[in-house]
């Protein structure tokens, strides 16, 4: 446990090899070097907020369009 600690210290001090780790209704950041994973984001709240958003697009709200695509020189 101790080790398993120390390593993922070492790691970040470097920077985490992060990929994407789904399970059933999460989402998290997890290192493939050393196993660290971050808290993760709940996707059940993500369905819910996103579903109430949809209500408030049909319900005739306006909303501010993105603006298009920016040039850099």
């Amino acid at each position: 446990m101790v080790s398993d600690k120390v390593r993922q210290f070492l790691c970040g001090l470097h920077g985490h090899d992060a990929i994407l780790h789904f399970e059933h209704g999460r989402m998290s950041l997890q290192c493939t070097s050393c196993g660290y994973e971050t808290p993760g984001w709940d996707l059940r709240t993500v369905k819910q907020a996103s579903s109430s958003i949809a209500e408030v697009e049909s319900s005739g709200v306006g909303h501010i369009p993105f603006a298009g695509q920016r040039r850099a020189a």
